[in-house]
Protein backbone atom coordinates (compact mmCIF):
# COMPACT_ATOMS: atom_id res chain seq x y z
CA UNK A 1 0.00 0.00 0.00
CA UNK A 2 1.14 3.44 -1.07
CA UNK A 3 2.45 5.94 1.45
CA UNK A 4 -0.25 8.46 0.26
CA UNK A 5 -3.07 6.06 0.61
CA UNK A 6 -2.43 6.10 4.01
CA UNK A 7 -2.02 9.78 4.80
CA UNK A 8 -5.35 10.03 2.96
CA UNK A 9 -7.15 8.10 5.69
CA UNK A 10 -5.03 9.76 8.01
CA UNK A 11 -5.57 13.57 6.90
CA UNK A 12 -9.31 12.98 7.11
CA UNK A 13 -9.14 13.79 11.12
CA UNK A 14 -6.98 16.55 10.13
CA UNK A 15 -9.33 19.26 11.33
CA UNK A 16 -8.86 17.84 15.07
CA UNK A 17 -4.84 17.94 15.56
CA UNK A 18 -3.53 20.82 16.18
CA UNK A 19 -2.17 22.64 13.87
CA UNK A 20 1.69 24.23 14.18
CA UNK A 21 2.69 27.75 13.59
CA UNK A 22 3.64 28.57 9.77
CA UNK A 23 7.03 30.10 11.26
CA UNK A 24 9.55 29.32 13.90
CA UNK A 25 11.41 31.85 16.54
CA UNK A 26 14.67 32.97 14.99
CA UNK A 27 15.57 35.05 18.30
CA UNK A 28 14.56 35.56 21.97
CA UNK A 29 14.02 38.49 24.30
CA UNK A 30 13.76 37.62 28.09
CA UNK A 31 11.77 40.12 30.47
CA UNK A 32 12.94 41.91 33.98
CA UNK A 33 12.11 40.48 36.84
CA UNK A 34 9.85 43.19 38.59
CA UNK A 35 7.09 42.29 41.90
CA UNK A 36 3.62 43.39 41.60
CA UNK A 37 4.40 45.52 44.50
CA UNK A 38 7.03 47.48 42.28
CA UNK A 39 4.36 47.70 39.27
CA UNK A 40 1.76 49.06 41.48
CA UNK A 41 4.05 51.52 43.01
CA UNK A 42 4.70 52.60 39.62
CA UNK A 43 1.23 52.36 38.55
CA UNK A 44 0.07 54.91 41.35
CA UNK A 45 3.23 57.17 40.38
CA UNK A 46 1.79 57.77 36.59
CA UNK A 47 -1.45 58.00 37.80
CA UNK A 48 -3.02 54.90 37.05
CA UNK A 49 -2.67 55.35 33.18
CA UNK A 50 -1.63 52.52 31.66
CA UNK A 51 0.06 54.21 28.70
CA UNK A 52 2.79 55.70 31.06
CA UNK A 53 3.56 52.67 32.16
CA UNK A 54 7.20 51.39 31.68
CA UNK A 55 7.02 48.55 29.09
CA UNK A 56 10.57 46.94 30.70
CA UNK A 57 8.52 46.12 33.80
CA UNK A 58 5.80 44.13 32.24
CA UNK A 59 6.40 40.83 32.80
CA UNK A 60 2.94 38.83 31.05
CA UNK A 61 1.76 40.13 27.81
CA UNK A 62 2.10 43.77 26.26
CA UNK A 63 -1.40 43.56 24.72
CA UNK A 64 -2.29 47.63 24.79
CA UNK A 65 -1.99 47.65 20.71
CA UNK A 66 -1.27 45.62 17.29
CA UNK A 67 0.47 48.86 16.16
CA UNK A 68 3.79 48.88 15.48
CA UNK A 69 4.66 46.19 17.49
CA UNK A 70 4.70 43.18 15.24
CA UNK A 71 7.88 41.05 15.40
CA UNK A 72 9.46 41.32 12.62
CA UNK A 73 10.49 38.42 9.87
CA UNK A 74 13.89 37.47 8.89
CA UNK A 75 13.74 38.41 5.60
CA UNK A 76 12.36 41.91 6.83
CA UNK A 77 15.69 41.95 9.03
CA UNK A 78 17.96 41.35 6.12
CA UNK A 79 16.21 43.86 4.22
CA UNK A 80 17.32 46.63 6.90
CA UNK A 81 20.73 46.12 5.22
CA UNK A 82 19.30 47.30 1.62
CA UNK A 83 17.88 49.82 3.18
CA UNK A 84 19.04 53.12 0.75
CA UNK A 85 18.84 56.38 2.62
CA UNK A 86 19.22 58.66 -0.41
CA UNK A 87 17.10 62.05 0.17
CA UNK A 88 15.36 61.39 -3.02
CA UNK A 89 13.86 58.65 -4.78
CA UNK A 90 15.55 55.72 -3.22
CA UNK A 91 15.86 52.43 -3.93
CA UNK A 92 13.00 51.15 -1.82
CA UNK A 93 10.32 53.72 -3.21
CA UNK A 94 10.11 52.11 -6.62
CA UNK A 95 10.17 48.22 -4.77
CA UNK A 96 7.05 49.87 -3.13
CA UNK A 97 5.33 51.44 -5.75
CA UNK A 98 5.24 48.23 -7.79
CA UNK A 99 4.21 46.27 -4.12
CA UNK A 100 1.29 48.57 -3.78
CA UNK A 101 -0.07 48.56 -7.31
CA UNK A 102 -0.17 45.10 -7.06
CA UNK A 103 -1.84 44.57 -4.16
CA UNK A 104 -4.57 47.39 -4.11
CA UNK A 105 -4.75 48.29 -7.85
CA UNK A 106 -2.47 50.35 -10.12
CA UNK A 107 -4.75 53.25 -10.11
CA UNK A 108 -3.41 53.75 -6.36
CA UNK A 109 -0.02 54.85 -7.51
CA UNK A 110 1.54 56.63 -10.59
CA UNK A 111 5.02 56.67 -11.82
CA UNK A 112 7.42 59.34 -9.78
CA UNK A 113 7.32 62.78 -11.68
CA UNK A 114 4.64 61.48 -14.37
CA UNK A 115 0.91 62.74 -13.98
CA UNK A 116 -0.76 63.96 -10.55
CA UNK A 117 0.85 62.77 -7.42
CA UNK A 118 -1.41 60.43 -5.75
CA UNK A 119 0.57 58.60 -3.11
CA UNK A 120 1.99 60.20 -0.34
CA UNK A 121 4.02 58.03 2.42
CA UNK A 122 3.73 59.44 5.81
CA UNK A 123 5.76 58.02 9.43
CA UNK A 124 2.25 56.73 10.51
CA UNK A 125 -1.54 56.60 9.92
CA UNK A 126 -2.13 59.69 12.03
CA UNK A 127 -0.37 61.78 10.08
CA UNK A 128 -2.24 60.55 7.15
CA UNK A 129 -5.36 61.46 9.22
CA UNK A 130 -3.95 64.84 10.18
CA UNK A 131 -3.02 65.61 6.59
CA UNK A 132 -6.19 64.59 5.20
CA UNK A 133 -8.92 66.11 7.73
CA UNK A 134 -6.43 68.94 7.55
CA UNK A 135 -7.31 69.85 3.94
CA UNK A 136 -10.86 68.87 3.67
CA UNK A 137 -11.57 71.09 6.92
CA UNK A 138 -10.90 74.08 4.52
CA UNK A 139 -13.21 72.74 1.82
CA UNK A 140 -16.42 74.11 3.44
CA UNK A 141 -18.80 74.47 6.62
CA UNK A 142 -20.59 72.47 8.75
CA UNK A 143 -19.06 69.42 6.95
CA UNK A 144 -19.48 65.92 8.73
CA UNK A 145 -18.22 62.09 7.77
CA UNK A 146 -19.84 58.97 8.26
CA UNK A 147 -18.34 56.05 9.85
CA UNK A 148 -18.56 52.54 10.50
CA UNK A 149 -16.74 53.29 13.67
CA UNK A 150 -14.04 55.97 13.56
CA UNK A 151 -11.14 55.10 15.59
CA UNK A 152 -9.68 57.53 18.18
CA UNK A 153 -7.08 59.40 16.70
CA UNK A 154 -9.26 59.47 13.45
CA UNK A 155 -12.07 61.24 15.31
CA UNK A 156 -9.89 63.40 17.09
CA UNK A 157 -8.41 64.29 13.79
CA UNK A 158 -11.14 65.18 12.46
CA UNK A 159 -12.86 67.03 15.25
CA UNK A 160 -9.96 69.23 15.55
CA UNK A 161 -10.74 70.63 11.98
CA UNK A 162 -14.07 71.15 12.84
CA UNK A 163 -15.93 68.62 10.89
CA UNK A 164 -18.55 66.69 13.02
CA UNK A 165 -17.50 62.71 12.71
CA UNK A 166 -21.00 60.36 13.10
CA UNK A 167 -20.53 56.93 14.01
CA UNK A 168 -22.97 54.52 12.68
CA UNK A 169 -22.62 51.01 14.41
CA UNK A 170 -23.87 47.92 12.55
CA UNK A 171 -27.46 46.88 14.45
CA UNK A 172 -26.12 43.23 14.95
CA UNK A 173 -22.93 44.94 16.97
CA UNK A 174 -25.34 47.31 18.84
CA UNK A 175 -27.42 44.68 19.90
CA UNK A 176 -24.58 42.12 20.81
CA UNK A 177 -26.07 39.24 18.04
CA UNK A 178 -23.22 36.50 19.04
CA UNK A 179 -23.99 34.85 15.62
CA UNK A 180 -23.34 37.92 12.90
CA UNK A 181 -19.86 37.74 11.66
CA UNK A 182 -19.81 40.75 10.07
CA UNK A 183 -20.45 43.50 12.82
CA UNK A 184 -18.18 45.93 11.79
CA UNK A 185 -20.27 46.81 8.75
CA UNK A 186 -22.27 50.47 8.38
CA UNK A 187 -25.54 50.43 9.13
CA UNK A 188 -26.84 50.60 5.80
CA UNK A 189 -30.40 52.02 6.92
CA UNK A 190 -29.02 55.17 9.29
CA UNK A 191 -26.44 55.75 6.10
CA UNK A 192 -29.42 56.78 3.78
CA UNK A 193 -31.31 58.43 6.69
CA UNK A 194 -27.97 60.89 6.62
CA UNK A 195 -27.34 61.11 3.10
CA UNK A 196 -30.93 62.01 2.66
CA UNK A 197 -30.73 65.23 4.80
CA UNK A 198 -27.05 65.67 4.83
CA UNK A 199 -25.15 64.85 1.18
CA UNK A 200 -24.16 68.17 0.98
CA UNK A 201 -22.35 68.67 3.81
CA UNK A 202 -20.31 65.35 3.32
CA UNK A 203 -17.12 65.34 1.71
CA UNK A 204 -16.86 61.52 1.54
CA UNK A 205 -17.34 58.67 3.75
CA UNK A 206 -14.81 56.45 5.55
CA UNK A 207 -14.93 52.87 6.00
CA UNK A 208 -12.99 51.22 8.72
CA UNK A 209 -11.55 47.42 7.94
CA UNK A 210 -11.71 45.74 10.10
CA UNK A 211 -13.67 47.95 12.61
CA UNK A 212 -11.61 48.63 15.58
CA UNK A 213 -13.60 50.85 17.16
CA UNK A 214 -16.63 48.09 16.59
CA UNK A 215 -14.75 45.26 18.38
CA UNK A 216 -12.09 44.85 15.88
CA UNK A 217 -15.34 43.09 13.72
CA UNK A 218 -14.86 42.81 10.12
CA UNK A 219 -16.53 44.64 7.32
CA UNK A 220 -18.40 41.97 4.77
CA UNK A 221 -17.92 42.55 0.71
CA UNK A 222 -21.34 42.91 0.79
CA UNK A 223 -21.75 45.97 3.20
CA UNK A 224 -18.29 47.78 0.98
CA UNK A 225 -20.26 47.50 -2.59
CA UNK A 226 -23.44 48.61 -1.53
CA UNK A 227 -22.01 51.96 0.50
CA UNK A 228 -19.93 52.61 -2.52
CA UNK A 229 -22.93 52.09 -4.74
CA UNK A 230 -25.41 54.34 -2.45
CA UNK A 231 -22.21 57.36 -2.07
CA UNK A 232 -21.22 57.09 -5.64
CA UNK A 233 -24.90 57.90 -6.36
CA UNK A 234 -24.82 61.12 -4.59
CA UNK A 235 -21.28 62.33 -5.92
CA UNK A 236 -19.47 60.92 -2.67
CA UNK A 237 -16.31 60.01 -2.29
CA UNK A 238 -15.77 56.30 -0.39
CA UNK A 239 -12.58 56.33 1.53
CA UNK A 240 -11.23 53.61 3.67
CA UNK A 241 -9.13 53.31 7.07
CA UNK A 242 -7.13 50.42 5.26
CA UNK A 243 -5.27 49.06 8.71
CA UNK A 244 -6.18 45.73 8.70
CA UNK A 245 -7.26 45.05 4.96
CA UNK A 246 -5.92 41.77 4.80
CA UNK A 247 -7.05 40.69 7.70
CA UNK A 248 -10.68 41.65 6.82
CA UNK A 249 -9.93 39.73 3.50
CA UNK A 250 -9.28 36.75 5.09
CA UNK A 251 -12.87 36.81 7.13
CA UNK A 252 -14.08 37.41 3.48
CA UNK A 253 -13.06 34.58 2.30
CA UNK A 254 -13.69 32.18 4.99
CA UNK A 255 -17.14 33.63 6.13
CA UNK A 256 -18.72 35.35 3.38
CA UNK A 257 -20.61 33.26 0.21
CA UNK A 258 -18.92 32.99 -2.91
CA UNK A 259 -15.84 33.54 -1.99
CA UNK A 260 -13.94 30.85 -0.35
CA UNK A 261 -12.44 29.64 -3.84
CA UNK A 262 -11.14 33.04 -4.22
CA UNK A 263 -7.81 33.94 -3.37
CA UNK A 264 -6.69 36.77 -0.60
CA UNK A 265 -5.80 39.39 -3.30
CA UNK A 266 -7.72 38.75 -5.26
CA UNK A 267 -10.38 39.00 -2.68
CA UNK A 268 -8.08 42.75 -1.30
CA UNK A 269 -8.25 43.87 -5.17
CA UNK A 270 -12.01 43.88 -5.34
CA UNK A 271 -12.26 45.44 -2.07
CA UNK A 272 -10.49 48.22 -3.44
CA UNK A 273 -11.86 48.85 -6.95
CA UNK A 274 -14.93 50.34 -5.14
CA UNK A 275 -12.41 53.04 -2.81
CA UNK A 276 -11.82 56.01 -4.13
CA UNK A 277 -8.95 56.34 -1.63
CA UNK A 278 -7.47 55.36 1.42
CA UNK A 279 -5.26 55.90 4.07
CA UNK A 280 -3.21 53.32 5.81
CA UNK A 281 -1.16 52.56 8.59
CA UNK A 282 1.01 50.14 7.95
CA UNK A 283 2.31 49.47 11.46
CA UNK A 284 -1.00 46.85 11.17
CA UNK A 285 -1.09 44.86 8.16
CA UNK A 286 2.49 46.18 7.05
CA UNK A 287 3.61 43.80 9.47
CA UNK A 288 6.09 46.95 10.43
CA UNK A 289 7.19 48.81 13.62
CA UNK A 290 6.73 52.22 11.72
CA UNK A 291 5.05 53.80 8.05
CA UNK A 292 2.30 54.79 6.84
CA UNK A 293 0.15 55.97 3.43
CA UNK A 294 -2.69 57.57 2.01
CA UNK A 295 -3.43 56.67 -1.71
CA UNK A 296 -6.01 58.74 -4.06
CA UNK A 297 -7.58 56.73 -6.82
CA UNK A 298 -6.38 58.37 -10.63
CA UNK A 299 -9.72 58.07 -11.82
CA UNK A 300 -11.59 58.31 -8.44
CA UNK A 301 -14.26 60.98 -7.60
CA UNK A 302 -12.40 62.09 -4.69
CA UNK A 303 -10.02 63.67 -7.49
CA UNK A 304 -12.84 64.52 -9.13
CA UNK A 305 -14.11 66.68 -6.70
CA UNK A 306 -11.70 67.92 -5.05
CA UNK A 307 -8.71 68.29 -7.79
CA UNK A 308 -6.70 70.55 -5.80
CA UNK A 309 -6.18 67.73 -3.17
CA UNK A 310 -3.33 65.87 -4.29
CA UNK A 311 -0.95 69.08 -4.63
CA UNK A 312 -2.34 70.21 -1.14
CA UNK A 313 -1.20 67.12 0.62
CA UNK A 314 1.83 67.07 -0.98
CA UNK A 315 3.05 70.40 -0.12
CA UNK A 316 1.82 69.50 3.85
CA UNK A 317 4.09 66.21 2.94
CA UNK A 318 6.84 68.06 2.21
CA UNK A 319 6.62 70.11 4.79
CA UNK A 320 5.86 68.06 7.58
CA UNK A 321 7.29 64.41 6.60
CA UNK A 322 9.92 64.99 4.11
CA UNK A 323 10.44 64.43 0.67
CA UNK A 324 7.80 62.36 -1.29
CA UNK A 325 10.10 59.69 -2.39
CA UNK A 326 10.25 58.75 1.21
CA UNK A 327 7.95 60.95 2.99
CA UNK A 328 8.58 60.71 7.25
CA UNK A 329 10.31 56.80 6.88
CA UNK A 330 13.81 55.72 6.57
CA UNK A 331 14.95 53.41 3.48
CA UNK A 332 15.39 50.36 6.29
CA UNK A 333 11.77 51.34 7.05
CA UNK A 334 10.53 51.29 3.34
CA UNK A 335 12.37 48.02 2.65
CA UNK A 336 11.03 46.16 5.51
CA UNK A 337 7.07 47.42 4.53
CA UNK A 338 8.48 45.99 1.09
CA UNK A 339 8.90 42.54 2.21
CA UNK A 340 5.69 43.19 5.13
CA UNK A 341 3.33 43.58 2.55
CA UNK A 342 4.51 40.11 0.57
CA UNK A 343 4.36 38.34 4.15
CA UNK A 344 0.70 39.56 5.01
CA UNK A 345 -1.00 37.88 1.57
CA UNK A 346 0.25 34.70 3.03
CA UNK A 347 -2.76 32.78 3.97
CA UNK A 348 -1.12 30.30 6.41
CA UNK A 349 0.10 33.49 7.82
CA UNK A 350 -3.41 35.22 8.40
CA UNK A 351 -4.72 31.77 9.36
CA UNK A 352 -2.96 31.24 12.03
CA UNK A 353 -2.91 34.79 13.36
CA UNK A 354 -6.59 35.01 13.02
CA UNK A 355 -7.11 31.66 14.61
CA UNK A 356 -4.26 32.45 17.82
CA UNK A 357 -6.75 35.70 18.61
CA UNK A 358 -10.16 33.75 18.02
CA UNK A 359 -8.73 31.23 20.26
CA UNK A 360 -7.63 33.47 22.96
CA UNK A 361 -11.17 35.23 22.88
CA UNK A 362 -12.97 31.55 22.73
CA UNK A 363 -10.99 30.60 25.94
CA UNK A 364 -12.05 33.55 27.91
CA UNK A 365 -15.63 33.06 26.27
CA UNK A 366 -15.43 29.37 27.78
CA UNK A 367 -14.33 30.71 31.12
CA UNK A 368 -17.49 33.10 31.75
CA UNK A 369 -15.65 36.16 31.06
CA UNK A 370 -18.41 38.16 28.64
CA UNK A 371 -16.07 39.00 25.78
CA UNK A 372 -17.75 40.23 21.80
CA UNK A 373 -18.22 37.40 19.89
CA UNK A 374 -17.24 36.54 17.33
CA UNK A 375 -13.93 37.44 17.83
CA UNK A 376 -12.47 39.30 15.51
CA UNK A 377 -9.22 40.19 14.03
CA UNK A 378 -6.86 41.57 16.08
CA UNK A 379 -8.21 41.75 19.49
CA UNK A 380 -10.34 40.25 22.01
CA UNK A 381 -13.06 42.76 23.42
CA UNK A 382 -13.99 42.16 27.08
CA UNK A 383 -17.58 44.04 27.66
CA UNK A 384 -16.98 46.13 30.71
CA UNK A 385 -20.43 46.72 31.73
CA UNK A 386 -20.96 42.70 31.96
CA UNK A 387 -17.69 42.26 33.53
CA UNK A 388 -19.16 44.34 36.54
CA UNK A 389 -22.43 43.35 36.32
CA UNK A 390 -23.51 42.21 40.09
CA UNK A 391 -21.38 45.07 41.76
CA UNK A 392 -21.84 48.40 42.71
CA UNK A 393 -19.45 50.05 39.76
CA UNK A 394 -21.23 52.83 37.76
CA UNK A 395 -20.50 54.24 34.50
CA UNK A 396 -18.80 57.67 36.14
CA UNK A 397 -16.57 54.78 38.54
CA UNK A 398 -14.29 53.91 34.91
CA UNK A 399 -14.06 50.23 35.40
CA UNK A 400 -12.14 49.54 32.39
CA UNK A 401 -9.41 51.78 33.66
CA UNK A 402 -9.74 50.05 37.06
CA UNK A 403 -9.92 46.80 35.78
CA UNK A 404 -6.63 47.36 33.53
CA UNK A 405 -4.85 48.99 36.44
CA UNK A 406 -4.96 46.09 38.65
CA UNK A 407 -4.45 43.45 36.01
CA UNK A 408 -1.48 45.56 35.25
CA UNK A 409 -0.34 46.02 38.59
CA UNK A 410 -1.30 42.00 40.01
CA UNK A 411 -0.50 39.90 36.51
CA UNK A 412 1.95 41.84 34.64
CA UNK A 413 -0.57 42.21 31.73
CA UNK A 414 -1.35 45.22 29.98
CA UNK A 415 -4.52 46.34 27.97
CA UNK A 416 -6.17 48.73 26.69
CA UNK A 417 -9.39 50.45 27.64
CA UNK A 418 -11.79 51.69 24.76
CA UNK A 419 -14.95 52.78 26.23
CA UNK A 420 -16.63 54.67 28.42
CA UNK A 421 -13.18 57.52 29.61
CA UNK A 422 -11.70 56.95 25.66
CA UNK A 423 -14.85 57.73 23.60
CA UNK A 424 -16.82 59.25 25.90
CA UNK A 425 -16.43 63.34 26.24
CA UNK A 426 -17.02 65.80 29.23
CA UNK A 427 -19.75 68.16 29.01
CA UNK A 428 -17.96 71.02 30.65
CA UNK A 429 -21.20 73.48 30.82
CA UNK A 430 -23.44 70.54 32.40
CA UNK A 431 -20.35 69.37 34.38
CA UNK A 432 -21.37 65.62 33.17
CA UNK A 433 -20.18 63.03 31.30
CA UNK A 434 -21.61 62.41 27.68
CA UNK A 435 -20.85 58.02 27.87
CA UNK A 436 -20.57 56.30 24.08
CA UNK A 437 -22.31 52.86 22.95
CA UNK A 438 -19.56 51.11 23.59
CA UNK A 439 -17.79 49.99 26.66
CA UNK A 440 -14.62 47.88 26.14
CA UNK A 441 -11.60 46.53 27.44
CA UNK A 442 -9.49 45.47 24.41
CA UNK A 443 -6.53 42.98 24.53
CA UNK A 444 -4.85 43.45 20.99
CA UNK A 445 -2.12 40.72 19.98
CA UNK A 446 0.71 41.50 18.65
CA UNK A 447 1.85 40.12 15.24
CA UNK A 448 4.27 37.00 15.35
CA UNK A 449 4.88 38.02 19.09
CA UNK A 450 3.60 35.31 21.37
CA UNK A 451 2.39 31.89 21.79
CA UNK A 452 -1.04 29.54 23.60
CA UNK A 453 1.06 29.16 26.74
CA UNK A 454 1.60 33.49 27.05
CA UNK A 455 -2.45 34.36 25.70
CA UNK A 456 -3.47 31.20 28.38
CA UNK A 457 -1.74 33.11 31.25
CA UNK A 458 -4.00 36.13 30.52
CA UNK A 459 -7.09 34.45 30.69
CA UNK A 460 -6.28 32.90 33.89
CA UNK A 461 -5.39 36.09 35.22
CA UNK A 462 -8.98 37.33 34.12
CA UNK A 463 -10.64 34.48 35.45
CA UNK A 464 -9.25 35.49 38.76
CA UNK A 465 -9.85 38.94 38.70
CA UNK A 466 -13.48 38.45 37.24
CA UNK A 467 -14.14 36.22 40.62
CA UNK A 468 -13.35 39.39 42.59
CA UNK A 469 -14.40 41.99 40.82
CA UNK A 470 -16.70 43.50 42.84
CA UNK A 471 -13.43 44.25 45.08
CA UNK A 472 -12.15 46.21 42.11
CA UNK A 473 -13.23 49.80 43.29
CA UNK A 474 -14.05 52.63 41.24
CA UNK A 475 -11.51 55.49 39.66
CA UNK A 476 -11.73 59.07 39.72
CA UNK A 477 -10.34 61.72 37.14
CA UNK A 478 -7.68 63.70 38.61
CA UNK A 479 -6.51 65.20 35.50
CA UNK A 480 -7.08 65.71 32.19
CA UNK A 481 -11.04 65.04 32.31
CA UNK A 482 -11.92 67.60 29.91
CA UNK A 483 -8.93 67.02 27.09
CA UNK A 484 -9.04 65.63 23.67
CA UNK A 485 -7.30 62.60 23.13
CA UNK A 486 -7.77 62.30 27.45
CA UNK A 487 -7.27 58.59 27.57
CA UNK A 488 -3.48 59.34 26.41
CA UNK A 489 -3.23 61.95 29.11
CA UNK A 490 -5.34 61.54 31.93
CA UNK A 491 -4.59 60.56 35.38
CA UNK A 492 -6.77 58.50 37.95
CA UNK A 493 -6.62 57.20 41.28
CA UNK A 494 -9.06 54.64 43.25
CA UNK A 495 -11.79 56.27 45.20
CA UNK A 496 -11.37 55.20 49.30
Amino acid sequence: MKLTDIIKDVLVKQDAVMHPRPYYNHSVSFKNTVSSEERAEMLERVGLNVFFFPSAMITGCDLLSDSGVTSMTDEQWAALHKGDEAYGSNRGYYLLKDRVREIFGEGFFNDPGEGMPNAFLFHQGRACENALFTHLGKTGKALLIPSNGHFDTTQANIMANRITPVNLFSPALTSGRPDEMFKGDIDITELKKLLGSSHEHMPLVYLTITNNTGGGQPVSMKNIEEVAQLVHHYGIPLFFDACRFAENAWFIKHHEPGYDKKSIKAIVTKIFSFADGFTISFKKDGLVNMGGGMFFKNDGLFVKKFPRMPENILDHQILTEGHPTYGGMSGRDIMALYIGLHTVMREDYLTYRIRQVRDFGDAMHAQGLPVLTPIGGHAVYLDVNKFFDGTAMKPDGFGGIGLCAVLLAAYGHRACELGYFTFGQYDQEKKEEIFPRVNFVRFAVPRLRYEKQDLDAVVASLVSLHESRGKIPPVEVTYGRELALRHFKARFRFKK
